[in-house]
């Protein structure tokens, strides 16, 4: 049946900001959909919170609301638009929550809107654990035996009954939040009581154990004439008991035998059918018991999920596209598949390669957290690798995650037959307990002669994974039994190439360098082949044009044979913590740029849930790790006229000398002026010769020139290791205790690693700016001010464009020197300025002369799409040929918000620092700073009250600073709470306030109130940090009831003007983007 001609206007709900758990894996879907639902002819309205997304650029729909995805903002957005139909399953676990709450609210049957996709009663028969529970059993499906409660003393009968260990999981959550394993009672009453409270409808499954039994996932698409097809099995690497979001998972399924795939694909289909999904892709999870083989089903997502992108990547076929379509009315046998473009869509993907995903987790940004993987995912991100085996997909992959690890073994980190080499027990504690680095301890398991069936006992991992794991072993002990690398045999060398081993683990095996190996096996023959992704396993002649490399006789890369000019882009990698989608961002809008000069753009990247790696997004795609030696494999077959390293974040600028030593051209900034603004001294003679000044510095290399470098600039100081993104080990020392702490334990600092220390500007208001050079002029893209004062790091702090207290005369002196500085660095292309204002002097604090992860924001804020112009500047055009020379001021106010994973790790402190920690960010969009504000903080998930119990505890500095937003915080009709200190001050102010015990001073204290529900919001700056203090207490505390804690003054102040504002003006006001954009339009953005 073709598409429905009675709908018109069609309202998707993204999924908002990045948290862990639901990533940009939704991005990828939603800006799928848009794409293929305007392809169709229907208009598209889409919400969603996050600016840092191409799903969010002005032209992926027909009308873009950037507002918080809450029932109430997106029943407004309902109101003015009037669309006749809302697409609930391409947002994740919050899409899909916000539709279900406005269907239930009764709001879609009065505004005439249809849930398509989905039903209503489909979601709630799949998401509710029991209806899914009886809907399978009534089909005859096996589920673990189970018991749903809403209560404590409900969850003690179901205890009696089922025993322990028992999985806890809460209804409506999304990753697994509040979830876990007990294996106590007391375990059992704490997660239970959390599971409770995070259910958005307080309602938990109790479930028997499946730990220990292996895991797999189908996933699966139906239409409405009932054609269902399996896109793709996936196996988990890791047995039951750690989220599928932590796990290392492999496609196609590779331990099932024939007989056992045909029954969990018929339960599969039988699943499908009960629920009803009749329009669209799910995921189905079930579990193997090894032992007896009983298949029990875990659960099903009726919505386009995480591993939804990672089949599509994996197998080349659209699902979140034809989901899209599916939604409208199509049947699969209607659309066609793109790849090969002469099978419909009801042709069932085959692969004759092996898919591996490894997670990216940021434990190291969490000192205080539990690096255990359960129930509960905690990985940031993930890497995907293709190959002709496992093994090799397995040791790309690796290479792909950017830890340092260059495959399996071998390499700078690898600790065995280094004095740090584990014992036989720290390896079975590794094995026996998930963590992120077990994978690497496989290995040293067999090093140390345990055996697979040993390994098994302690892992639960299949036995055919370990001899995969074994055969790379035996094979890297193998190639260490040749000293050099002239002796090794030629087809020795190409076994271990196919086998997956890198030129950099090979190099540190045979004691040379990584080009010394890639020359000699170049002489040798032996080179990179590349094979086409098509779908059908070669079956049908494939039309686009993805690619991985690996090394067989036969390469499938297409000739550039009329010499066409070609461009390579250079990927972010996996998402992580100071590396996010925001630098995918710029990368797409690189490609889009290219293709509208006419020049072929191929992508670079190995991030299985991105915009960059969708097949139509660039000309040719390669789905490689970002290595040295895997981009110049694909060089040497392309021989691109030039690559663009400086939208990718760090990972490609790390690369930038390695590929320029071996001939490449890196267009753009040269690395060597990237270098210079890295490079303290260079760096200095620069502002030197620019006039402008920079906070007192020095360079260390040991403790002692710490010492003397900090007495001469004065504390406080702020200390970090060179050449580090997101803040990485970043501190700020009051004292020379703190300073010779971090010296000792925080850095290895040495000659070639040195630690640079910096004078720190105290309550110094912190701005970004974000600008473009073309060796004539520099555009300036936009002035940010920060919420947060300086020493915050900035991708954690809130800001505002236009800035909201800076004079004019300051604004200019910044644009001024940030002029200076691009002329200085002969910018090509992007740069990002954070500079520092105090006492009415303007500090310069670094310059990065590549995409920042604001330019999205800013993009968004001004309507020029500041990486797209970037990029056609780093491809030879100049600004006034593109018609962009005058700089945009809007009118109205734009507030980014940072949106942290505190939730996931309990117990840490919340305390902001210059070590980033957020995961995502969030935009406002108003008229006033208070209002915009104020969405920030609803869009982020910082509920903020309109009535209650406030509880305000400042460090003697900021007391004072407090009266007045506390005077006005009474006026609203908050009731104020504080400690001794606080409430003292307050109250000699005349300001109404009941005071309270210090935890100290015995009960009842704060922690009491927090968990009775008593306290709306925290208002707490920090005298000490770490979680031990009594302070780290109260701020984890607060986490852990979902009571929104705000910790520097200027934040303070912020929330009581947003406060304010939502008190005069209660109803939502939204508009959409395309509006603002009318607004400010000066030039045509993207400058055609």
């Amino acid at each position: 049946m073709p598409r429905r001609d009675d709908i018109q206007k069609i309202l998707i709900i993204g999924s908002g900001p990045i948290v862990i758990g639901q990533a940009c894996e939704f991005d990828y879907s939603g800006a799928q959909a848009c794409k293929a639902l305007r392809e169709e002819g229907y208009e598209v309205t889409l919400v969603n919170s996050n600016p840092a997304t191409i799903m969010t650029d002005p032209e992926m729909a027909d009308r873009t609301y950037i507002e918080p995805i809450t029932w109430q903002y997106v029943q407004k957005i309902i109101e003015t638009e009037r669309p006749d139909a809302l697409l609930p399953t391409l947002g994740g676990q919050t899409g899909l929550n916000v539709a279900m709450d406005l269907a239930r609210r009764g709001v879609l049957d009065q505004l005439g809107v249809e849930l398509i996709g989905a039903k209503e009663h489909v979601i709630a028969k799949a998401e509710e654990r029991a209806s899914f529970k009886k809907a399978m059993e009534s089909i005859g499906l096996d589920v673990p035996t189970s018991f749903i409660v809403h209560n404590l003393e409900e969850a003690r009968q179901a205890v009696r009954e089922i025993g322990l260990p028992m999985v806890i999981r809460p209804s409506y959550t999304l990753g697994g939040s509040g979830g876990g394993i007990a294996y106590n009672k007391d375990e059992f009453e704490a997660k239970v009581r959390r599971g409770l409270e995070l259910s958005p409808v307080h309602e938990v499954l109790l479930e028997e154990s499946v730990i220990g039994w292996k895991e797999y996932e189908m996933e699966v698409m139906r239409d409405v004439a009932d054609n269902v097809v399996i896109i793709c099995a996936i196996e988990n690497l890791d047995p039951m008991g750690v989220h599928t979001g932590d796990s290392i998972t492999v496609a196609p399924a590779q331990t099932l035998t024939d007989k056992e795939y045909q029954r969990m694909r018929d339960a599969t289909i039988a699943c499908m059918r009960e629920i009803g999904v009749e329009t669209g892709g799910s995921n189905v999870q079930f579990a193997i018991d090894p032992k007896t083989s009983r298949m029990v089903i875990i659960e099903m997502n009726p919505r386009v999920s995480r591993s939804s992108a990672l089949a599509s990547k994996a197998t080349g076929f659209p699902i979140a596209k034809i989901a899209a379509k599916l939604a409208v009315g199509y049947r699969l046998d209607e659309i066609s598949n793109d790849i090969t473009r002469e099978t419909p869509a009801c042709f069932e993907p085959t692969i004759d390669y092996v898919v591996t995903k490894i997670p990216r987790w940021t434990f190291e940004k969490f000192p205080d957290a539990d690096p255990e993987l359960t129930v509960q995912m905690k990985s940031v991100g993930e890497t995907m690798a293709i190959g002709r085996t496992f093994r090799e997909s397995l040791q790309k992959a690796l290479r792909g995650l950017e830890i340092g690890h260059f495959g399996l073994g071998g390499g700078k980190k690898d600790l065995w037959g280094t004095d740090r080499q584990p014992t036989t027990d720290q390896i079975q504690q590794k094995l026996s307990v998930a963590n992120d680095e077990r994978i690497f301890f496989l290995r040293f398991a067999f090093l140390d002669g345990m055996s697979v069936e040993e390994i098994r006992e302690l892992t639960g991992i299949d036995p055919w994974f370990l001899h995969q794991l074994r055969q790379l072993v035996e094979f890297e002990r193998r190639l260490q039994e040749y000293d050099r690398l002239e002796n090794v045999p030629a087809d020795v060398l190409r076994e271990g190439k196919r086998n997956g081993f890198s030129d950099q683990q090979l190099a540190g095996w045979w004691d040379t360098s990584e080009s010394e190996v890639r020359s000699h096996r170049l002489g040798l023959g032996i080179a990179a082949t590349f094979k086409q992704v098509d779908t059908c396993a070669a079956e049908f002649e494939a039309y686009t044009p993805y690619y991985y490399s690996t090394y067989e006789d036969e390469d499938e890369t297409p000739a550039n044979e009329d010499g066409h000019p070609r461009i390579m882009i250079l990927g972010g990698g996996p998402n992580r913590i100071g590396q996010g989608i925001e630098f995918d961002y710029c990368c797409c809008q690189a490609s889009f740029a290219l293709r509208e000069l006419g020049i072929e753009s191929i992508m670079v990247n190995s991030n299985p849930e991105t915009v960059s790696t969708d097949y139509d997004t660039s000309d040719l795609l390669f789905f490689e790790p970002l290595t040295t030696e895997d981009v110049l494999n694909i060089c040497d077959r392309l021989n691109p006229d030039g690559v663009i390293v400086q939208f990718g974040g760090q990972t490609p600028l790390n690369l930038a000398r390695g590929l320029e030593a071996s001939g490449v051209t890196i267009i753009g900034t040269s690395p060597d002026m990237i270098d210079a603004a890295e490079d303290r001294e260079r760096f200095q003679s620069i502002l030197r010769q620019a006039d402008l000044r920079q906070p007192a510095n020095g360079i260390a290399t040991n403790v002692e020139q710490a010492r003397t470098v900090a007495d001469q600039v004065g504390y406080p100081i702020l200390v970090r290791p060179s050449y580090v993104l997101g803040g990485r080990a970043m501190e700020i020392c009051y004292d020379e205790i703190s300073l010779v702490r971090y010296m000792t334990e925080a850095v290895e600092a040495s000659p070639d690693h040195p630690v640079l220390i910096d004078k720190f500007l105290e309550d110094a208001i912190e701005v970004d700016v974000d600008a473009i050079g073309d060796g004539q002029m520099t555009l300036v893209g936009g002035v940010m001010e920060h919420i947060e004062e300086a020493g915050v790091h900035s991708g954690d702090s809130a800001c505002a464009l236009p800035p909201y207290s800076l004079s004019e005369e300051m604004i200019e002196e910044i644009k001024q020197a940030a002029r200076r500085l691009s002329d200085a660095l002969q910018v090509r292309g992007l740069m990002n300025i954070q500079f520092a204002v105090k006492d009415n002097k303007l500090y310069v604090l670094e310059v990065n002369p590549r995409a920042s992860r604001t330019v999205p924001f800013v993009s968004k804020s001004t309507g020029i799409s500041l990486a797209r112009v970037a990029a056609k500047v780093m491809a030879g055009k100049t600004l006034a040929e593109l018609g962009v020379t005058t700089e945009v001021v809007p009118e109205h106010t734009s507030v980014k918000e940072s949106v942290f994973p505190f939730n996931r790790f309990a117990g840490v402190d919340i305390i902001l620092g210059p070590e980033m920690r957020s995961t995502g960010e969030v935009m406002g969009i108003d008229e006033s700073f208070a209002v915009a504000f104020a969405k920030s903080q609803v869009a982020a998930g910082n509920d903020l009250p309109r009535e209650g119990r406030v509880f305000i505890s400042m460090a003697s500095p900021h007391k004072a600073a407090m009266i007045e937003p506390a005077r006005r915080l009474t006026d609203m009709g908050f009731q104020l709470v504080a400690t001794s200190g606080t409430a003292e001050v307050l109250r000699e102010a005349e300001v109404e306030v009941e005071a309270i015990k210090k935890l100290a001073q015995g009960r009842p204290n704060l922690l009491d109130y927090l968990a009775n529900g008593d306290i709306q919001f925290i208002f707490n700056t920090p005298s000490g940090k770490g979680a031990r203090t009594d302070e780290g207490k109260i701020r984890a505390a607060a986490v852990a009831h979902g009571v929104p804690c705000v910790t520097t003054v200027p934040g303070c102040l912020a929330v009581v003007q947003a406060l304010e504002a939502m008190v005069e003006s209660p109803m939502p006001r939204v508009r959409a983007l395309q509006d603002w954009m009318l607004s400010v339009a000066t030039e045509a953005p993207g400058g055609d």
